[in-house]
Order: structure tokens, then C-alpha cells, then sequence
């Protein structure tokens, strides 16, 4: 994966003014520093809406995370901004109906980090499908005194059912994992991905969310975050699981309905869950943390260190895209927006 952005554009008398609102590699400052005016966060302090807004008074560019809201309130009082390049797949964060309004190019960071992700979903699904948390946490309490045949009995995955909610590229990656696993795989999806991308993922079988439910025995969710799947998983949907089944997220809070699944662990509904992400994050439920059936970890799918370097690398090049004279004419390679004129 991309490490060093290598420069490709001359640099300019008159840098155009950006934000970076959250830390980040400080070669990619360097690099930006040659054709920008840069701010930068290293601090690594979250601007409120209120905060963000004094910031891009003087600002033509903005590199977000999810963390920063731009908001219609935001992007109305900060009429000189011209794009916001979004450090992620997701842009939630964005309203970007209302930044199209506003002429402002809205990017992501596709692909780099697929690969990434579904690794991640993999050991989330493995350690929640084998108790690996639960068992280390009663390690570490000095609890084991004896083996027993019976401890810690969890789920099989070689052999089992994997259920894909959102067979997008990243769903299509960890379906392509389970083929070690001989597993069969059924998915759901907004529409049939190609008989081609089927086969590729394990021969995967497109059905309804319900069956795939009540079929599953290991469900992972990599849906996008919209109003539409808002609580995608809620108390009904938990309800049509098996007992023994597990569930994973790793797509963004707010696709399940924490409380009924806090619910539905308490009272052995399903067996287990593993969540990278969780509504209202970093303020998470604090009855997850009461609970041992849950594998808990904060936001960290893409978390290895050649992949944020591409992703922070995406993102660089598609501010250097969206706002250099030099690239005039030609559209950021992750623009959102395309009906956005220069």
C-alpha cells in the first residue's frame, strides 16, 4: 500500500488555506505544506459544529474523519470552503446533499483499506464465536485452578453459516475468507451483486434479511450508515436469530439498536457479539461493559499502520485534486459529488 505521497504538482506563490482536523502523519503535512497554507491538529483536540466553523472561516479545504460534523449549519457559514475530503469509506459525517448545494466537493477513501477491514471482521468473528475475551478476562482474574472439558464451549465457524448484511467490497472480502472455513455463505443486500462477485465470494446466495436471520449462524454486518438503515438490527431482527448465533459490526453505530441487543445478550437470545462500533461512540452503552458475551473494541477495522498511511495518502490526493489550479479540469479520483462544479 501507498506509505509516501510523492509530489506531482508544482508548488504555488499563493497556497490555498486548509484544515486538518484530527492528527495526523506528519509526512503528510510536510507533503501538504508544499501546495497548501496548513493547519494542523496534532493535538488531536474533536472541534464541536461551533469550534470547526471559527476554523474554516479562512479555510478552501478540509481533511475530516468522522468525528467532524459538516453539517448544512456548517458548510452555510463557511461559504469559502470548496471541499472536504473525508479520511474514511463512510461519510455520515457529511451532509452532502447540502455541500452539493454549496458547491463543495465531497470525498471518501475508498478500497485502500477492504482488505484491512475484513481482516478484522475475521479475528472479531473468531474471538467472539470462541469466547477468546471472556476466557482471557476470567484468565487474568486468576480464576483458572483446573481444566475442565466443559469450559468456555463456544461456536464452531469451520462449517457453519456466515450471513453478510451489505455484500459491498469489503462484505465480498470477508466472504472470501470463509472459503478456509468451508462455510456457506448467504448475504443481503440492497441488490444482486454479479453471478461473477458471487462465485468469487464463496458462492454466495442472495436472500432476504429475514431468512438469512434465521439461517445464519454467524451474521456481520457492513452495511453503510443512512437513515435508511438506521437500526437495521433491532429487537424483532434479534429475535428471529438462533440462540447460538453471533453477531458482528463492523459498519457504524447505529445500524443496530444497542439496547435490544444489550437486551438480547442479557437474556441469551443470541450467543455472543463482537462491535467495533456503537451508537453515540465513544460514549458506548456502559452495559455493554457489564456484560461477558461481548467482545468490545473501539473503531479500529482499519487500524493497521500501512492502511491509515493509504487512506491519510487518498485523502491528500484528492484535497490536491479539488483545489490546485494545476488540476483544473479534472475530478478528484473519490469525488461523491461529481455534479459539484469548480
Amino acid at each position: 500500500m501507498t506509505t509516501v505521497i510523492k509530489p506531482t504538482m508544482p508548488t504555488m506563490p499563493n497556497k490555498p488555506k486548509i484544515l486538518l482536523a484530527r492528527a495526523i502523519f506528519p509526512e503528510v503535512i510536510t507533503h501538504l505544506e508544499q501546495f497548501f497554507d496548513v493547519e494542523s491538529n496534532q493535538d488531536d483536540h474533536i472541534f464541536s459544529s461551533t469550534e470547526l466553523i471559527e476554523k474554516l472561516q479562512d479555510k478552501d479545504g478540509l481533511i475530516a474523519t468522522g468525528s467532524e460534523p459538516v453539517s448544512a449549519e456548517v458548510l452555510r457559514a463557511c461559504p469559502r470552503l470548496k471541499a472536504v475530503c473525508n479520511q474514511a469509506v463512510g461519510y455520515n459525517n457529511i451532509d452532502v446533499a447540502a455541500a452539493t448545494k454549496a458547491g463543495v466537493m465531497v470525498t471518501n477513501t475508498p478500497d485502500v483499506l477492504n482488505e484491512t477491514t475484513a481482516d478484522f471482521g475475521w479475528a472479531l468473528l473468531m474471538a467472539t464465536a470462541r469466547r477468546i475475551t471472556e476466557s482471557e478476562h476470567w484468565l487474568r482474574a486468576g480464576k483458572w485452578n483446573k481444566w475442565r472439558f466443559d469450559s468456555f464451549l463456544g461456536a464452531d465457524v469451520h462449517g457453519a453459516t456466515l450471513g453478510v448484511i451489505g455484500m459491498g467490497r469489503i462484505g465480498q472480502a470477508i466472504a472470501r475468507r470463509s472459503m478456509g472455513f468451508d462455510m456457506q455463505v448467504l448475504y443481503h443486500n440492497r441488490s444482486r451483486v454479479s453471478p461473477e462477485l458471487e462465485a468469487r465470494a464463496n458462492n454466495a446466495r442472495l436472500v432476504s434479511k429475514e431468512e438469512l436471520l434465521r439461517q445464519a449462524d454467524h451474521v456481520i454486518l457492513v452495511l453503510p450508515y443512512s437513515k435508511a438503515s438506521h437500526h437495521t438490527i433491532g429487537a424483532a431482527e434479534l429475535a428471529m436469530m438462533k440462540p447460538g448465533a453471533t453477531l458482528v459490526n463492523l459498519a457504524r453505530g447505529g445500524i443496530v439498536d444497542d439496547v435490544a441487543l444489550i437486551a438480547a445478550l442479557r437474556e441469551h437470545k443470541i450467543a455472543a457479539a463482537g462491535l467495533d462500533v456503537f451508537e453515540n461512540e465513544p460514549a458506548l452503552h456502559p452495559d455493554f461493559l457489564t456484560l461477558s458475551n461481548v467482545v468490545l473494541t473501539p473503531h479500529i477495522a482499519s487500524a493497521s499502520e500501512p492502511t491509515r498511511r493509504a487512506m491519510a495518502a487518498c485523502a491528500a490526493a484528492n484535497l490536491l485534486a479539488a483545489l490546485l489550479p494545476a488540476a483544473a479540469g479534472a475530478l478528484p479520483p473519490n469525488l461523491l459529488n461529481p455534479e459539484v462544479k469548480r
